[in-house]
């Protein structure tokens, strides 16, 4: 353990400042497709009962029509936030149907591309700035990208906690939004060094239905009539056969700083690409295809598993806010869904996630050069595609090191932070996931991908049939525990409101599509980072 996260864990522990570590924030974000009592793809809009997938502020629809997305309120304490998210999954299959919500981040077995629908919000121009950047997205990576699956797990530390390390470091020149910036990419950094870690232990993507690679080559195994997958893979869904295309493999933003950080991916949505530039804005009919023929469209398309985020005000896009008021908080998006869990993720990952960022946030965290990044990204990548492999060794300071022997370091390194936790809870939580996720580098048959397998193996090797059987398992649970009186006045509540929000969007707007589009892409640039 090194000093600076010694002297800061002792700092926090301390009886002035204990408190502050109850004030950062949680809250998730969790996909997850609509699918019919078969297992296939559902062709149904968005439930008119879940309200507007375009306002909103807990049920939307992320890239495909089907594939929605429940976002909770940022809590104090995990176990409140999967608390709401537990109450969002009741009040969504009170609505539902017979339709189920299915249980893995990979899809279900998928029908032709054309009969894939992309998300739509509406005929305002702010909806169809939604739909059309989705429509982008389908010609750029295909429409089978769009039915992934993930949980974004969102997080923060008390501003007074950024506030008492600067003062403590002699910081106090810097302004507290810069230095909190600063200190969230640090934090970034670090989540990059250990993230494979994260792969290894919540892992569980590693198979998928082939439909889903649409004929493209690839190094899968075969191990059913419809099912691929890669014997010690943990996370297929994070791995190339992701969210990955040649415009986006040479754009890695520098997290070193916000500067350069807001500077490459201003490039990005302003550098034209040839391949996007051939196809064009528009097609033969003159209708809007993508939003530009940019490396991104908008930033958000830069696909990665962290990212510095600001809470956007209407009309602002992610960099300007970033460029205004510095990082807010983190978004963790490499957590594939548990399929075992009926909200896609354990309290005890999220206790386990928690003790890890404050670890991150914590621990020294010097620059990361080109070739370092080059090593990191290997790492990640080794151990999404064979993690679990016995032997498997990753890069640490130069030198090979088993996957086992690290992860077992990284967990005494995090413990403290465990501890400091548990201490201000009164319970051993953190701890306690410490030791199952241990237990994990201990025995890999005790990882999800290998509980997966295992669930593959003994029930007809088909990922479709086993995906049914955990999204009926989930449903049952659901519809037998529907939404208490309040919880659905509140929901139906919401969804009346977020109906009325929308109505009045199209109601009130002025000005056509096409002014709209060039408002959003040059008046909110960030022009102090050219």
């Amino acid at each position: 353990m090194s000093s600076l996260l010694t002297r800061r864990l002792a700092l926090l522990a301390g009886e002035p400042h204990r408190n502050v570590l109850r004030g950062g924030l949680r809250g998730i974000e969790r996909e997850t497709l609509r699918v019919q009592p078969n297992g296939n793809l559902a062709h149904t809009p968005h439930p008119a009962g879940w309200g507007s997938a375009l306002t909103h502020a807990e049920i939307t629809t992320d890239y495909a029509e089907t594939l929605a997305e429940f976002i909770t309120p940022a809590e104090a304490d995990i176990g409140t936030t999967l608390e709401k998210l537990d109450g969002i999954h009741r009040f969504a299959y009170s609505k539902l149907g017979d339709e189920l919500l299915w249980s893995q981040s990979m899809p279900c077995q998928l029908p032709a591309e054309e009969d894939i629908e992309i998300a739509w919000y509406g005929k305002s121009n702010l909806g169809m700035l939604k739909h059309v950047y989705r429509r982008g997205l389908a010609l750029r990576y295909g429409k089978a990208m769009q039915c992934i699956a993930g949980i974004h797990y969102n997080y923060s530390l008390d501003e007074k906690l950024w506030r008492i390390l600067a003062e403590d470091e002699g910081a106090g020149q810097k302004s507290p939004v810069a230095y909190q910036s600063e200190a969230y990419l640090a934090t970034i950094r670090n989540f990059r060094r250990h993230s494979w870690l994260l792969m290894y232990l919540f892992g569980a993507s590693p198979a998928l239905n082939s439909s889903f690679l649409r004929g493209r080559p690839h190094q899968l195994e075969t191990l059913s009539a419809d099912t691929l997958y890669l014997p010690y893979a943990t996370s297929l869904r994070m791995s190339d056969l992701g969210y990955q295309n040649d415009a986006q493999s040479g754009l890695s933003p520098h997290e070193n700083s916000l500067d350069s950080y807001v500077a490459t991916l201003t490039r990005a949505v302003n550098q034209p690409y040839e391949p996007y530039q051939k196809i064009g804005t528009r097609d033969a009919n003159g209708e809007w295809q993508q939003l530009s023929t940019n490396v991104l469209q908008i930033e958000n398309e830069y696909y990665s598993t962290i990212r510095p985020k600001r809470v956007i005000r209407t009309g602002e896009r992610p960099i300007q806010a970033l460029c205004s008021r510095g990082v807010q908080y983190i978004e963790v998006r490499c957590m594939d869904v548990d399929p075992f869990e009926p909200v896609g993720i354990s309290e005890q990952a999220g206790r386990f996630l928690d003790a890890f960022l404050l670890f991150c946030a914590l621990e020294e965290s010097p620059p990361i050069t080109e070739t370092c990044g080059e090593i990191l990204a290997r790492n990640f990548a080794r151990t999404v595609k064979e993690g679990r492999r016995p032997g498997l060794t990753l890069t640490r300071d130069g030198k090979e090191v088993t996957l086992q022997e690290w992860g077992r370091d990284l967990v005494e390194r995090i413990r403290p932070a465990a501890e400091l936790l548990d201490s201000l809870r009164g319970d051993s939580a953190h701890a306690t996931s410490l030791a199952a996720q241990a237990g994990k580098l201990a025995d890999p048959e005790r990882t999800p991908s290998a509980a997966v397998m295992r669930e593959l193996l003994a029930n007809g090797k088909s990922f479709a049939d086993f995906g049914l059987r955990q999204s009926e398992k989930h449903a049952a649970y659901f519809r037998s525990h529907p939404p208490s009186a309040e919880q659905a006045a509140y929901f139906d509540a919401m969804a009346r409101q977020s109906l009325a929000e929308q109505a009045e969007i199209e109601r009130a707007q002025t000005g056509n599509f096409d002014d709209y589009v060039a408002a959003y892409r040059n008046s909110n640039l960030c022009h102090d980072h050219p």
